[in-house]
This record gives structure tokens, C-alpha cells and sequence, in this order.
């Protein structure tokens, strides 16, 4: 029996095969997907790199593999809309706007980082750009999400608050808590849980009784549904319907964004829960950055063009690299600043 359930991760790669294919984009539409993902996907990868030179200390979760889920949520929000999230941030941070200098200093602890050094990789914010966090403990950030639709709820204006969480946070009790007020309160936010398969390492069907995330909110009467994740084209679409559903004082609303990390959980995690071939397949079939590369192809965009748009993202991640690592580190009187009493 415990074999047959370790298969079933690999086999949610396909759930989606069957759903009619997702609105086509434009061209400038897919431009903006591929440069948003790989401005990511490098920044991530350059995360990683220092970290295993120990330039970055204590936790670091990447977010690669699962970038078409923030750059298409991102397409279908306005300026004032609020987005907050677990410890895989700095995708979230990235897509909102958030410079990459600032955000790879404070990964390695330096004054110029979104928390002046002083948060690390799971806790920096930008009111600027209304990133209300990265939070370190497991479903809180769902309750403060619901908190941010309270408030807009209260001040009559037209934004929505999205709190993204993955799928071992969705067993948490606050998670529930949010949903029955939400629901009760008609708040416009949106539930987006990012369902990579493996929480902290343990596959959903051995964690979760009911493994349709979407579904979560059925007893609160939240309208839920399933999306391929991999696909921006996809969360894009069902990205543009909850919000929609948000902004006409609907209340809530559940996407459970079928996607996958292809690192381990943080970057201390060996991942010897699942197979170097899972891995692999997942890479190949369904990578969210080739699939629109090979639809711009199809558009006639050359290879020179693509390349020169990797180009750039590598350079304004080589340049974030050299700016966290040359930055100064935070003075000691820094310490007693920040805190409430």
C-alpha cells in the first residue's frame, strides 16, 4: 500500500491533461511570462550558489520549478492589491516588483536589504510594493492574509489581498479559522495554495486525507478550483476569474495550483523522498520557462532574442550578487531598532 501512494505524486503531473488548453497569449504577454520566470529562476539559482559558498546563513528555500504561479497570478492584479506568503519568497518578492539588490542583500544579511540585514531570507517586506512578507511560521501568514482583507473590506476600496501557502500548510487549524471568517465577512481574498506535493518531505497522500486542495473550502461554501500551475497561461486565466469573483464582493475564493519544486524543501534538504527521474520527467514535460520559450518560437521569436533576454536577467542578478556581497553589514545599534514593546 505504501508503495502504491508513493507513485501518486508523479502521477498529478498529468491530472491536468484532459482540461481544455488555457487562453492563448499574446506575444507581448508571453515576453513579459518568460522575462518575469527567468528573472526568477536565475535569481534563484544564484541563491543557491552563494549559499553553498556560505555567503547566505540559516534557512534559504528556492522557489524554481514553481515560477508560473506568482508571474501569472501577478498578470492579473493592479497596483494596491496585496500579496503575502510563507518562507519560499523570493519568487513573491521578485514578481511584485521588488528590486533584486535589495532582496539578495537581505539574503546575505547586509544593511541594504528590505529588513536592513536584520530578517534573512523569510522575513522582508516591502509596503511600497504592499508585499506584506514572507513568514517563517507554517499557515499564519493565511490569517494576517485575511487580516489585509479585512482592512480593505473596511476602507470600501477595490483591492484584493492574496495569501499564497503551500499544501502541509493547508492542515493547519488558522488556515480554517480564515476561511469561516472570510466566508462570513465576504472578504475579497484570494486562498492560492501552491501544492508542490511534498510539504517538508512527505508526499500528500500519506499527509493529507483529502489530497483536491481546491476543495478545502466546501464547508465554508469558498468556491475552489484546480490549475496547472506549470502553466502561466493557466493561472493566468483563473487568476483573472478569482479576482473578478473578489472584486464583486463575492467573498473568497480557493486555487489550488497543481505545481512542483525541483530542489528540496530549503537548501538542507537531500529530497531522498523522491526519485532523480520524478525529477527529471517533470523538468522535461512540463518546465513552466521552456514551455513559453517554445511557444514564442512557434511565434517566430529568434533564438538570438531569447538569448539576449537571459542575457539580461543574468546580468541584474550578477550585479544583485556583487551588491550583497560588497554591502556593508548592519551597525550593532541595529539591534534595538524595529522591536515593539
Amino acid at each position: 500500500m505504501a508503495a502504491t501512494k508513493k507513485s501518486a505524486p508523479a502521477e498529478q503531473a498529468s491530472s491536468n491533461d484532459a482540461k481544455s488548453s488555457p487562453p492563448a497569449f499574446n506575444r507581448d504577454q508571453e515576453m513579459r511570462a518568460l522575462r518575469d520566470m527567468l528573472l526568477i529562476r536565475r535569481f534563484e539559482e544564484k541563491a543557491g550558489q552563494l549559499y553553498g559558498m556560505g555567503a547566505i546563513g540559516g534557512f534559504c528555500h528556492l522557489y524554481i520549478g514553481q515560477e508560473a504561479v506568482v508571474v501569472g497570478m501577478q498578470m492579473a492584479l493592479k497596483y494596491g492589491d496585496q500579496i503575502i506568503t510563507g518562507y519560499r519568497d523570493h519568487g513573491h518578492m521578485l514578481a511584485c516588483g521588488m528590486d533584486a539588490n535589495g532582496v539578495m542583500a537581505e539574503l546575505t544579511g547586509r544593511r541594504g536589504g528590505y529588513s536592513k540585514g536584520k530578517g534573512g531570507s523569510m522575513h522582508m517586506f516591502s509596503r511600497e510594493k504592499h508585499f506584506y512578507g514572507g513568514h517563517g511560521i507554517v499557515g499564519a501568514q493565511v490569517s494576517l492574509g485575511t487580516g489585509l482583507a479585512f482592512a480593505n473590506r473596511y476602507r470600501e476600496n477595490d483591492n484584493v489581498s492574496v495569501a499564497y501557502f503551500g499544501d502541509g500548510a493547508s492542515n493547519q487549524g488558522q488556515v480554517y479559522e480564515s476561511f469561516n471568517m472570510a466566508e462570513l465577512w465576504k472578504l475579497p481574498v484570494i486562498y492560492v495554495i501552491e501544492n508542490n506535493r511534498y510539504a517538508m518531505g512527505t508526499s500528500v497522500v500519506r499527509s493529507s486525507a483529502q489530497t483536491d486542495f481546491s476543495k478545502r473550502g466546501v464547508s465554508f461554501n469558498i468556491p475552489g478550483e484546480q490549475v496547472d500551475g506549470m502553466d502561466v497561461r493557466a493561472v493566468k486565466a483563473a487568476a483573472d476569474k478569482a479576482v473578478a469573483h473578489c472584486r464583486a464582493g463575492k467573498g473568497p475564493y480557493i486555487l489550488e495550483m497543481q505545481t512542483y519544486r525541483y530542489r528540496g524543501h530549503s537548501m538542507s534538504d537531500p529530497a531522498k523522498y523522491r526519485t532523480r527521474e520524478e525529477v527529471e520527467k517533470i523538468r522535461h514535460d512540463q518546465d513552466p520557462i521552456e514551455q513559453v520559450r517554445n511557444r514564442l518560437l512557434e511565434l517566430k521569436v529568434s533564438e538570438q532574442d531569447l538569448k539576449a533576454i537571459d542575457a539580461e536577467v543574468r546580468e541584474i542578478v550578477n550585479a544583485s550578487a556583487d551588491f550583497a556581497q560588497n554591502d556593508p553589514e548592519p551597525d550593532a545599534s541595529e539591534l534595538y531598532t524595529d522591536i515593539y514593546r
